[in-house]
């Protein structure tokens, strides 16, 4: 299942929206603590348990620092994986 990909700006317009999306932040734990940027009422995702406390009802943004994108498609697949 191809999961789609949007542009920083995409996500601002959303985050500006009347229903914005929840933020997961899938950085590993070195990229997360040695950064200073965190993104306002981010979700951080560390275990694959987090996925039951995320709301069924509203879009998820899913994010890491990694150009290849490695942690965010790790957790989407998880998320996916639980429904």
């Amino acid at each position: 299942m191809p999961v789609p990909r949007i542009s920083k700006e995409d996500l601002k317009q959303r985050l500006d929206s009347g229903a914005p999306p929840v933020l997961v932040d899938a950085r590993l734990k070195y990229p997360y603590e040695h950064s200073t940027v965190r993104l306002p009422g981010a979700i951080r995702y560390t275990t694959e348990g987090a996925a039951a406390s995320l709301p069924r009802d509203r879009e998820i943004v899913v994010y890491d620092s990694d150009p290849n994108e490695l942690a965010s498609s790790g957790v989407v697949a998880i998320l996916i994986r639980q429904g």
